[in-house]
């Protein structure tokens, strides 16, 4: 009988789960997709790979997701128990905490299992994949990416281009570029410009057509004016993200022998994925006790409330960590014992055990 009541439980905690999760991740996968195809629109990344960076994405934030998930499907569920008097019956038939618990923990332990793999090996793997992907549209973009209208830097050259608008064969009209050099100032005014072949160095050209060169000291009143047919000059593609994913993009080997304290923090905060899961269940199942006449998210509203606290607190340690604030071996852990503790706490303390203790 036990052992039947113990699969119930599981299975109402399991199916909440699977129903949490999926909803949670189609909201996010549906804004991680509109950001996306921003930076596909912006040429950041390859259209092509719209959706492979979205998959790579969506299992990032599923080792988010899997710990809040879980935590409220454990509310959910145990809070349905409670307030169809199911935990009563559950309670009268011998199920206690440490069956109630025993249950649950197949479940969380296969999770957290699930959910160190994605973040110790999953996730920094595709988060190099996605900035080796953005890099290789960085290296493959050129003038596409200049809009018409608009004020662009072109790199650190310090030229800045305006084109009134964009022509069919992808040349630009109507442009005006302005370059700076100390004092001395170069505007150039043409009627077309496009990209030019490389130089032997690498260096990409702008080449402009029917227009018009003034150089000249900045405030002076003298500009040497040249007329041309033909002109070019080097240029670079502004810079559309960061060189290098730092801490975030490294493997777990790396981390594990690195003596930096951004790669320390970031090492506990992987490590921390799964130890959130379990300490989120142990806090959940006395979080969502509740009378049986009380409101169905009566223990929600204290669940996110505890979650908050938990995640925050977390982010606090890791930022200590990095700064050297705190000494690295005490690190993220004192946050998930606080919370163990606090979730023996609770547990003890709705079931009587101090009162009882004291009593006898």
């Amino acid at each position: 009988m036990a052992r039947i009541l113990q699969a119930y439980v599981l299975r109402e905690t399991a199916q909440t789960w699977f129903v949490t999760t999926l909803v949670l991740l189609l909201i996010l996968v549906t804004y991680q997709f509109t950001e996306v195809l921003g930076d596909a629109a912006a040429a950041k990344l390859p259209r092509d790979a719209v959706f492979h960076v979205l998959g790579l994405t969506s299992l990032k934030l599923l080792a988010v997701l899997t710990p809040i998930s879980l935590f409220l499907s454990v509310l959910l569920s145990m809070g349905r128990l409670y307030r169809d008097s199911e935990m009563a019956a559950l309670m009268a038939c011998g199920i206690g905490p440490a069956r109630l618990y025993r249950s649950l923990l197949s479940l969380a332990l296969l999770l957290a299992a699930g959910v160190g793999w994605l973040s110790l090996v999953v996730s920094p793997s595709a988060s190099r994949t996605i900035q080796e992907i953005a890099a290789t549209a960085q290296a493959e973009i050129g003038l596409d990416i200049l809009e018409a209208g608009r004020f662009v830097s072109l790199g650190d050259t310090g030229a800045v281009l305006y084109a009134e608008g964009v022509n069919r064969d992808g040349s630009l009209r109507d442009v005006f570029v302005q370059r700076r050099n100390q004092d001395v100032v170069q505007l150039i005014i043409a009627k077309r410009a496009w990209e030019g072949e490389p130089r032997e160095d690498g260096a990409r050209l702008l080449r402009f057509a029917d227009g018009r060169r003034y150089e000249g000291a900045a405030g002076s009143p003298r500009f040497n004016v040249m007329s041309f047919a033909e002109h070019g000059i080097p240029y670079e593609v502004p810079d559309l993200g960061p060189d290098s994913l730092g801490p975030e993009g490294k493997s777990l080997a790396e981390l594990w022998t690195s003596d930096s304290l951004p790669d320390r923090a970031e090492l506990q905060w992987r490590l921390s994925s799964p130890l959130t899961l379990l300490m989120l269940t142990l806090l959940a199942v006395p979080l969502s006790r509740s009378a049986p006449r009380q409101g169905r998210y009566t223990g929600m509203i204290a669940g996110v409330m505890v979650y908050l606290i938990y995640v925050n607190l977390l982010s606090v340690a890791r930022v200590w960590v990095e700064r050297g604030d705190i000494d690295p071996r005490l690190g993220l852990w004192w946050v998930h014992l606080l919370c163990g503790a606090s979730g023996l706490l609770l547990v003890a303390y709705q079931h009587g055990w101090p009162r009882r203790a004291l009593v006898r």
